[in-house]
């Protein structure tokens, strides 16, 4: 399954899952959701035989987090595997339980019973993740932030200039609360391009990762605007950041719980966290220029997110300072073609306006409000937070010098 737009579905813990399957179909079904991006942190076996199965192996082994089970059993001999099945079971383990019969009563009653879901077989990968993660996140949970990464093909693309403004338009123009994340931890800009020099960042939660918590994460926030907060880099070298794979989960997910929309300024590397950190996004944002090397890297890009992301949808890409003058480029359509995919959004040349911008620590929206620009990044913001379909108008390869005359296509 792979949806044109990208469920939003929150990381499945650090739990135990143990599931009993019947017949080869949901086994395989159980195996290839073990590989999601979202069940990465959960230790999954998956064994044959059914309830009847589950049963003789906890008489005497302790249960998982999770017990999953499919069967083709009746009402009453489904209700004797269940009464048996509780005898062993430790306090705390969820029993998910997979059935042929799409039955409200039954499934009232096997919720009466301590059941924690039923659902019916067949089903897909993503029924399955999304039960799993339902588990932990739905009952009770406050709604799960979207995680918006940009990236650049190529150093200079524009990915990070494209992300601060995605994010305050996000925040500005849809009205949602927004945290923009920069993860150029030596390098970063967007303490300059918001005008802001906090004293603290993320690496103050980085270097102390058992301090880390909500409370630790909301005092490094620098506010940008009242809906656009900054989790700013040092942009300092007096240290090295090396870290490990795993170093920025704990942040991310304090921002799902609290933050609608999380926007991450990833920098041009490929290191074990920063592909981590990438993968795991609900939407990618891949920023390229239209010469070889952008090319390439892209190529290279989305063909590891598509073997590392088959449940999800495909990343954006926008192909950016398109019309350098005296420049060769790769035409639009080649670029799409050589990638298998066609860009999301296509942005001029414009040294001017990003220039101005950058200098004096302001976003497109304040510098020209009614540019094509401004347009375009809007536009992609309700793309990305899933506030509007991909429009897919007619290309005009003269678009991007129109726009650089400042002239409109009617005049």
């Amino acid at each position: 399954m792979n949806s044109s737009v990208s469920e939003q579905i929150a990381p499945v813990p650090r739990i135990s899952l143990q599931a009993f399957c019947e017949t080869p179909e949901v086994a395989q079904t159980v195996r290839d959701a073990i590989t999601d991006r979202r069940m990465e942190r959960a230790h999954v076996k998956v064994h044959m035989g059914g309830a009847a199965a589950a049963i003789e192996a906890y008489r005497t082994a302790a249960t998982p987090n999770v017990i999953f089970l499919e069967t083709a059993a009746s009402r009453d001999d489904l209700i004797i595997y269940l009464e048996t099945l509780a005898e062993f079971c430790d306090a705390g383990t969820k029993v998910v339980i997979a059935g042929r019969t799409n039955d409200i009563l039954l499934y009232r009653e096997l919720m009466a019973r301590g059941v924690s879901e039923y659902f019916v077989a067949p089903f897909s990968v993503l029924d399955f993740v999304r039960t799993i993660s339902h588990l932990y996140t739905g009952s009770g949970a406050g709604p799960v932030g979207k995680v918006i990464a940009c990236t650049g093909a190529k150093g200079g693309a524009g990915a990070s200039t494209l992300a601060h403004n995605i994010a305050w338009s996000v925040a500005r123009d849809l009205e949602i609360q927004t945290v923009l994340v920069d993860l150029d931890l030596g390098f970063g800009t967007a303490g300059l391009d918001f005008n802001q020099d906090p004293p603290q960042g993320i690496a103050e939660a980085l270097f102390a990762p058992d301090r880390v918590d909500a409370n630790l994460i909301d005092r490094l926030l620098s506010r940008c605007s009242d809906k656009l907060s900054l989790l700013a880099s040092p942009a300092t070298l007096d240290r090295t950041y090396d870290f490990p794979e795993t170093a920025f989960d704990a942040i991310i997910d304090i921002l799902r719980v609290s933050t609608p929309c999380i926007i991450l300024d990833l920098p041009h590397l490929w290191t074990g966290w920063a592909r981590r950190v990438l993968l795991g996004a609900d939407e990618i944002v891949l920023v390229a220029a239209p010469d070889l090397a952008n090319l390439r890297n892209t190529k290279s890009l989305l063909d590891t997110m598509r073997a590392a992301r088959q449940n999800d949808g495909k990343p954006k890409l926008v192909l950016n300072n398109i019309g350098v003058p005296k420049r060769p480029e790769i035409a639009i359509n080649d670029f799409a073609k050589a990638v298998d995919l066609e860009p999301t959004a296509t942005i001029a040349f414009e040294p001017k306006l990003f220039g101005t911008a950058a200098n004096n620590g302001q976003m497109i929206a304040e510098v020209e409000p009614t540019s094509k620009v401004n347009e375009t990044i809007a536009e992609l913001a309700r793309i990305v937070t899933g506030r509007t379909e991909v429009r897919k108008a007619k290309r005009n390869l003269l678009d991007p010098f129109i726009s650089r005359l400042g002239l409109s296509k009617a005049s």
